[in-house]
């Protein structure tokens, strides 16, 4: 009996043992899931912190070149108006250069009927004049 108390007392030491390995298992299996989802946190920051450092050069550049686009499409607005006005000077010019060119047709045309009055006029004075 001696001999099966000694092996039941080892064998509940042992039990005893092996519930304690099991919860400092346990412990540090809780532990290392804690600092693995700290790590993986961690990880994850310094990704999205490179990301938003490789993102932010590439959005400088476009918001540059939006800028100088707008800058662009501004000139180039500005253009269009210059031009448009141009070409309101230029038809108020045309218009005006006919009209005038009118005017001096008639003009030329009225002076002539009053040189040709005149000349026949001359003529038949000339006619009435004795040699």
């Amino acid at each position: 009996h001696v001999v099966l108390a000694q092996e039941n007392t080892q064998i509940r030491d042992l039990q005893q043992e092996n519930r304690e390995l099991w919860v400092s298992l346990e412990e540090h299996q809780d532990a290392l899931e804690l600092i693995m989802s700290k790590y993986r946190k961690q990880m994850l920051q310094l990704l999205e912190g490179r990301k938003r450092e490789e993102a932010e050069p590439v959005l400088k550049v476009h918001q540059a070149n939006s800028g100088e686009i707008e800058s662009q499409i501004d000139r180039i607005c500005e253009m269009g108006e210059v031009m448009r006005k141009a070409v309101q000077v230029d038809d108020e010019q045309f218009f005006k250069v006919q009209e005038k060119l009118a005017q001096l047709e008639l003009e030329n045309k009225e002076l002539r009927e009053l040189l040709l009055i005149s000349k026949e006029s001359f003529e038949v004075g000339r006619e009435d004049l004795p040699d």
